[in-house]
């Protein structure tokens, strides 16, 4: 059973950064994908990011790019979220997820997930 733990949420003030980490375990990883999604209240799930476990290309909402970066380091089975010039409407709960899924936008596409960590953004 794979399991996530995520951590390096945080509060921080418009323009600010953070970095989330994932790291996971219990499983096999050569076909796998993490990303990344997040919950404001009152709205739905949202895709920020993704990346394959087999190459590095990433995916990435259109409301982070150019912002977000993910990455992972494979020997540490972990996947970061460096989030850069954060804005008010970045604050969530962000959740790590895991597939063995080609699909990586929707959150039913993922079968594991973390338990979230709260990204605060002041203004």
């Amino acid at each position: 059973q794979v399991q996530l733990v995520e951590s390096g949420g945080g509060l921080v003030q418009a323009g600010g950064s953070l970095r989330l980490s994932c790291t996971a375990s219990g499983g096999t990883f050569d076909n796998f994908a993490m990303g990344w999604f997040r919950q404001a209240p009152g709205k739905e799930r949202e895709f920020v990011a993704a990346v394959y476990w087999s190459d590095s290309n990433p995916y990435y909402a259109d409301s982070v790019k150019g912002r977000f970066t993910i990455s992972r380091d494979n020997a540490k089975n972990t996947v970061y979220l460096q989030m850069n010039s954060l804005k008010p409407e970045d604050t969530a709960v962000y959740y790590c997820a895991a597939t063995y899924s080609a699909a990586l936008y929707r959150d039913n596409d993922y079968d594991y997930w973390g338990q979230g960590t709260q990204v605060t953004v002041s203004s």
